[in-house]
């Protein structure tokens, strides 16, 4: 939970006992949160039924840095960015294309 914690410092993010809080802005101009569960993995359930589990830290920074798309999406963005490869079994033909 270091590197999460660290995540918190340098964007000055909330959280409480079970949340990351990541203040965003609406396309309104108005405030909003995002609440991720301090979990070590979060899951992202595809279309398809499968599924995949990526860690809280890189779904903390695809949030940040893509605020506007579904975490799903903003994970894929974020591996490309970062020349990341996938988990497995969050693979598929329609996925990071």
């Amino acid at each position: 939970m270091e590197s999460i914690n660290e995540l918190i410092k340098r964007y000055g993010l909330e959280e409480d006992i079970e949340h990351v809080i990541i203040p965003l802005a609406d396309k309104k101009g108005g405030r909003k949160k995002c609440y991720l569960l301090k979990r070590r993995f979060i899951r992202i359930i595809y279309p398809g039924g499968h599924e995949a589990d990526y860690p809280l830290e890189e779904a903390i920074e695809a949030t940040i840095r893509y605020p506007d798309l579904p975490l799903s999406d903003a994970v894929c963005l974020l591996y490309r960015e970062l020349d990341i490869q996938p988990p497995e079994d969050s693979k598929d033909e329609n996925d990071f294309q």
